[in-house]
C-alpha cells in the first residue's frame, strides 16, 4: 500500500465503534459509504479498531460500565469472525483494509488476518511496547500525532525509518469535535518541512458540517485523509464528530474541487490554447520603422512595438537577441511584421551549447574567474560558423589597465585584426596557440607570453583548445579593426551574456 509520493488522495473511512457492535450495521455503513466513494477518483480504505478487552481493560474495571468508554468498548465488541465479514465486504467494494490495534494482543490478531496497513492512534504515539510489536509486522503504518511535541514525533519517525517500515504521519488535533479555530492546519506544512521524506496526511475531527478544512489541508500538501463515519438509524445515533453519507458526499466534493483546482504540482502546467489567445490580444505587435527589402536582416533599431497586434503578427514577446530575423518579402513603413514573411533562426540552443563548451574548457584548465563576469561570444561570420571562426572572452577588469580571459575551442581561429590604441600581452594558461603577427607565425605553449603592439596585425588559432589571458592597456569598443570588411559589416558578430555559468 503506497503511502509516500502519492498523487491521488487516499481517504480512510474510520469505522471506530460506529458499527455499534453489529455486523449488519457495519455492513450497511460500508455499503453506504462505498456508494459515496464511487463518485470520486480517489483511493479509499476502511479502518477498524481492535481491542482485546480481556487484556486491554484492567481486570478490576471490566464491569465498571459507569465509565463511559469501558461501557462503549464493551457494548460494541466484535470477534475476529465479525471483523472478517466486514473486511470481505470492504474488499468487495475495491477498498483497502486498515486496522488500529490498541494493544499487543490485537497486533497478534492482525497477524492472522489480511490487512493492508496499520494505524497508530494519537493516544499510542509513544506507546513504545505497542510500537515495538507493530513494527515487527513490517506493514505500512500511519501514525496520528495529536498531542505530540516535535521531539516525540522525531523519535517515532526515526524509530520506523531505522526499521525500514513505510510510514505516514497525520496532523491531528485530539479534540472531539475540533472547532475551526483550533484545527492548526498550518502544522501540515511544518510536518512536511521537518520530515521531507515522509508522507503527511490529515486525520480530521472537525465539526461534521465543516466541509472546507479538508480542501485547505489538501492545498497544503496532505494526501492521506482519515474521517470518522457513521450511519444513523432509529436504533443507533452517531457521535458529534462522525459524518453521515450525505455529509461525506459534501466533504469529498470539497476535496475533489481542491484536487481539480490544484492541477499540476510537479512542473509547469500545460498552457491552454485559450490562455494563449486571451493573453495575446493584450501583447504589442512588431512593426517596421521604415521600408525594408527582401533579404534584410532586422535588428532592434529597425522595428518598434505597439498595440494592437493582428493575427499572425510577430509580437514583442517573440523578439529576442537569440533570434535572427530575415525578411523574405518587401515590407513598408509601419507595416506589421508577419511571421510568414520571415526566416527566423533560433540561436538560443547554439549559445547554450557554446557556454557549456567554454565552461568545460575553463574547468579543464583550472582557471578561476569572478562570479557574475560577462561572457562575450564573438562569432565573426555568424554564430552558425562559430566553431570555425570565433572566440569566447571574459573581461575581468577594464580600467586604465585591462585583463581578459580568452577561450579558443579546439579547431577555432580568430581572424586578423589590429588596434590603434591598445597594447596587449598574450599569456597562455592552457593548451597551445598558433599566433600570426604581421604575417609571421609563431607558437606559444603553456606559460609562454608575447607582446602585441598597437598597429600590429594579429590572428591566432589552436588545434588543441587554448585558454589565454590578455593583459593590456584600456580596451575601447571602437579600437578593433578587422582586415576582412565582411566582419566589419557584420553588426551581429557578438553575443554578450551576464548569466551563463550555470
Amino acid at each position: 500500500m503506497q503511502l509516500k509520493d502519492r498523487e491521488t488522495p487516499l481517504v480512510v473511512f474510520e469505522m471506530a465503534n460506529n458499527h455499534m457492535g453489529s455486523t449488519d450495521h457495519g455492513l450497511v455503513t460500508i455499503d453506504q459509504f462505498a456508494k459515496v466513494a464511487s463518485n470520486y477518483p480517489f483511493d479509499f480504505a476502511f479502518k477498524f479498531q481492535f481491542r482485546q478487552l480481556d487484556s486491554f481493560i484492567h481486570p478490576d474495571f471490566q464491569d465498571r460500565y459507569e465509565l463511559k468508554y469501558v461501557k462503549r468498548f464493551s457494548e460494541t465488541a466484535l470477534n475476529r469472525s465479525d471483523f472478517q465479514i466486514m473486511f470481505n465486504r470492504v474488499r468487495d467494494h475495491g477498498m483497502r483494509v486498515i486496522v488500529t490495534p490498541f494493544d499487543e494482543d490485537s497486533v497478534d490478531v492482525v497477524t492472522k488476518m489480511e490487512v493492508d496497513a496499520l494505524k497508530v492512534a494519537s493516544c499510542s504515539l509513544t506507546d513504545w511496547p505497542l510500537l515495538e510489536r507493530i513494527v515487527q509486522l513490517g506493514k505500512p503504518t500511519i501514525v496520528s500525532t495529536a498531542g505530540g511535541v516535535f521531539e516525540q514525533i522525531d523519535q517515532v519517525v526515526s524509530f520506523f525509518s531505522h526499521r525500514e517500515t513505510p510510514i505516514a504521519i497525520m496532523h491531528c488535533v485530539g479534540e472531539y469535535p475540533t472547532s475551526a479555530e483550533n484545527l492548526q492546519l498550518g502544522q501540515i506544512s511544518q510536518l512536511m518541512k521537518r520530515y521531507p521524506g515522509v508522507s503527511v496526511g490529515y486525520s480530521t475531527h472537525e465539526q461534521p458540517d465543516n466541509f472546507s478544512a479538508a480542501s485547505v489541508a489538501f492545498g497544503l500538501g496532505a494526501r492521506i485523509f482519515e474521517k470518522h463515519v457513521a450511519v444513523e438509524t432509529d436504533q443507533f445515533q452517531k457521535n458529534d464528530y462522525s459524518v453521515t453519507p450525505v455529509q461525506m458526499q459534501a466533504w469529498l466534493g470539497n476535496v475533489f474541487d481542491a484536487y481539480r483546482m490544484l492541477g499540476e504540482a510537479h512542473g509547469r502546467h500545460p498552457i491552454s490554447i485559450k490562455e494563449k489567445q486571451d493573453l495575446r490580444q493584450f501583447q504589442r505587435g512588431v512593426f517596421l520603422k521604415s521600408h525594408k527589402s527582401p533579404g534584410s536582416v532586422l535588428r532592434d533599431e529597425d522595428v518598434f512595438f505597439a498595440f494592437p497586434c493582428v493575427d499572425g503578427q510577430l509580437v514583442a514577446n517573440d523578439w529576442s537577441k537569440y533570434m535572427q530575423y530575415r525578411l523574405e518579402v518587401s515590407k513598408e513603413e509601419k507595416s506589421p511584421l508577419m511571421s510568414e514573411d520571415l526566416e527566423i533562426v533560433n540561436k538560443r540552443e547554439m549559445v547554450y551549447k557554446i557556454c557549456q563548451e567554454v565552461k568545460s574548457l575553463l574547468d579543464e584548465a583550472g582557471v578561476v574567474y569572478p562570479g557574475g563576469v560577462e561572457l562575450e561570444i564573438s562569432h565573426h561570420y555568424g554564430i552558425e560558423r562559430f566553431r570555425e571562426t570565433g572566440i569566447a572572452m571574459l573581461t575581468v577588469v577594464n580600467r586604465e589597465y585591462c585583463k581578459k580571459i580568452i577561450v579558443v575551442l579546439p579547431g577555432q581561429k580568430h581572424p586578423e585584426q589590429f588596434h590603434k590604441q591598445k597594447e596587449e600581452t598574450f599569456h597562455v594558461l592552457h593548451g597551445s596557440l598558433k599566433l600570426t603577427l604581421d604575417g609571421e607565425d609563431s607558437h606559444l605553449n603553456v606559460g609562454e607570453a608575447t607582446i602585441v603592439e598597437p598597429g600590429t596585425r594579429h590572428a591566432f588559432q589552436t588545434t588543441t583548445g587554448c585558454v589565454l589571458e590578455e593583459i593590456s592597456t584600456s580596451h575601447f569598443q571602437d579600437d578593433s579593426f578587422y582586415t576582412d570588411p565582411a566582419i566589419t559589416n557584420n553588426l551581429d558578430r557578438k553575443t554578450i551574456l551576464k548569466y551563463w555559468f550555470d
